[in-house]
C-alpha cells in the first residue's frame, strides 16, 4: 500500500489534507501540520497517532527545532530517510526565520535584540558568539558571527570581536551570546569577557553597547529568555 492510501485511511473528518483543501493550512493544529509532512504511518500506528506522539514528546511544534534525526527515528514509522526530511524541513524554517530578520533593525533594547537574534539561537546545542555592527543611530550594519563553541564553553577574545567592527565601519557593536542549557544567567566566564570588551571599546573608540546572553523563558529564572549586562549595571 502506498502513502496516500495509508493516509486515506483515516476517517474523512480526519483527513489533514481534506482540511487543508478546505479550510487552508492556518486551521491546521500542529499535529496535522506534522502529519502532512510524515504522510503514512506503520502498521498499527496511523499517522495521526504518530505525529500527536512526536509533539506531545517534544511539547510542542516549535520546540522540534533543537531535534536531530535519530530523536525523530525514536517513533515507530519514520525511518531514516524521513527523519532526515524532517530535519531538512526544519533547517528550512530556521534560514528563513533569520532571513526575515535580515533588514537593518535599529536594535536599541535587550527586548530588540533578543528577538533579533532568536530566530539564530533557538535550538542550538553549542555556544555561538555574535557581534553586531551598529552605525550611529543604532542600525544594524552587519551580524557577524565570530566562533563557535563546545557543548559546554565558547571562548571569545575581544581582537575577534572588534576586527569585525572595525571591518564593518561601526561606530558601536553589542556582543550576543547563546546558553545552550536555556538558562540565559551569566557565568563567571562571560563576566570576565565582558569586562575585557568594556576595557578594549575604551581603548578603540567603539562603543561596547550591550551583551546579551540569550536563553529561553522557560529556563530563565526571570522568565525573560536573556540576560542584559547593561541592564544589571555591569557596562
Amino acid at each position: 500500500m502506498n502513502e496516500h492510501s495509508k493516509l486515506m485511511e483515516l476517517a474523512e473528518t480526519e483527513r489533514p489534507q481534506e482540511r487543508l483543501q478546505r479550510l487552508g493550512a492556518s486551521a491546521l493544529s500542529e499535529t496535522e501540520l506534522l502529519a502532512m509532512l510524515l504522510r503514512s504511518g506503520s502498521k498499527g500506528h496511523n499517522v495521526l497517532n504518530i505525529a500527536s506522539e512526536i509533539i506531545n514528546d517534544a511539547g510542542s511544534l516549535s520546540n522540534l527545532v533543537s531535534w536531530d534525526d535519530s530523536e525523530f527515528r525514536r517513533f515507530k514509522g519514520i525511518g531514516k530517510i524521513k527523519a532526515l526530511q524532517l530535519v531538512t524541513v526544519v533547517e528550512i524554517c530556521r534560514r528563513v526565520l533569520a532571513a526575515n530578520n535580515e533588514a537593518n533593525p535599529v536594535l536599541d533594547s535587550p527586548e530588540r535584540i533578543f528577538e533579533f537574534m532568536r530566530s539564530r539561537t533557538i535550538g542550538l546545542e553549542v555556544e555561538k558568539f555574535w557581534s553586531l555592527c551598529l552605525d550611529r543611530k543604532n542600525r544594524l550594519i552587519r551580524s557577524c558571527e565570530v566562533t563557535s563553541g563546545t557543548a559546554s564553553h565558547s571562548l571569545v577574545h575581544p581582537r575577534e570581536v572588534f576586527r569585525e567592527a572595525i571591518r564593518h565601519g561601526a561606530s558601536a557593536i553589542i556582543c550576543v551570546h547563546n546558553h545552550p542549557s536555556g538558562d540565559p544567567s551569566p557565568s563567571a566566564a562571560d563576566i570576565k569577557v565582558t569586562r575585557q570588551l568594556r576595557e578594549a571599546s575604551k581603548t578603540l573608540g567603539i562603543d561596547l553597547l550591550d551583551h546579551v546572553i540569550t536563553g529561553s523563558p522557560s529556563k530563565d529564572p526571570n522568565g525573560f529568555g536573556y540576560y542584559s549586562f547593561q541592564e544589571y549595571g555591569i557596562l
